[in-house]
């Protein structure tokens, strides 16, 4: 029997790697989608390994380059295998500003924009029972839109990286709703996982206040595998595959209010991000 195959982006990173495991060890051929190649194969080595599954390749994105988003997409369409899970894990929360190639700040193209278009050009080769979860953050709460400086640098006004961090979390949260009402019909399931607070790279030492934060919420932060347990189980458990356009917490959908459910914003997110993208499609 064929192995049902799985993307992972940003797979080889803290949570990138239990979600990897499990997803592997539940049988699935799986692409760990990275920009790191060398820490990607080592990751790789060590999963094949600890899972015995071999079906583990490593395949090069960087979602900071929508060119490079639209070549990894291509060649999946050109190998034609079908997609059962797609896990938009991958993230960044820049200490300073950085401008693409493509003119987005970057946490905004990592975060957002690249796996928008991802999800976008991979959506033919789903079917009917495919999965797509996106990696959000508690922090789309204190998310806001202003157009069109949240593609261009994060945030009206000067750089402050959460901020920036919140905006793009709170896209992709739109993005997750947006989507799942779309594809309902071709039976696609499309959801939302937030980690909490997980021990991971992102978590920096670059600023004076970091210490006393590390200090305030080291009681509350996740290890990886705690933080990968919502996306998990929205990838593999049976009950969770029966639900769609959801936000999930500690392995359990959350309700939204009715500010996100019919988001004032989301319409025109959707119109704007499909212009920035419009080149790749």
């Amino acid at each position: 029997m064929e192995k049902k195959l799985a993307v992972i982006t940003g797979a080889d990173g803290g949570m990138g790697t239990e979600i990897t495991r499990a997803v592997a060890s539940a049988g699935y051929k799986v692409i760990m989608a990275c920009c790191n190649l060398s820490r990607a194969e080592e990751k790789r080595n060590l999963l094949m390994s600890e899972t015995g599954n071999a079906d583990i390749e490593v395949q090069f994105i960087d979602l900071a380059s929508l060119t490079s988003v639209a070549s990894f997409a291509r060649k999946m369409v050109e190998r034609g295998e079908q997609i059962t899970l797609l896990m938009n894990n991958a993230g960044t929360m820049e200490t300073g500003l950085h401008i693409t190639e493509d003119g987005l700040e970057r946490t905004v193209s990592v975060n957002y924009v690249g796996p928008y278009l991802l999800t976008r050009k991979l959506l033919p080769l789903m079917e009917a029972g495919s999965r797509i979860v996106n990696m959000v953050s508690c922090t789309y709460a204190i998310g806001r839109l202003d157009f069109p400086d949240f593609f261009q640098r994060g945030r009206k006004g000067g750089f402050w990286r959460i901020p920036i961090y919140s905006n793009t979390k709170l896209a992709l949260t739109l993005f997750t709703l947006e989507l799942a009402a779309r594809v309902r019909e071709r039976g696609i399931v499309v959801n939302a996982a937030d980690p909490g607070i997980v021990s991971t790279d992102i978590i920096t030492m670059h600023m004076w206040f970091d210490p006393l934060t590390d200090i305030l919420f080291r009681p509350f932060i996740r290890t990886p595998r705690q933080g990968a347990a919502t996306a998990v189980s929205l990838l593999l458990d049976e009950e969770a595959g029966k639900r769609s356009g959801t936000l999930n917490v500690s392995c359990h959908p959350k309700p939204l209010s009715d500010k996100y459910l019919h988001h004032r914003q989301a319409k025109e997110l959707w119109k704007l991000t499909e212009e920035r993208v419009s080149k790749w499609l």
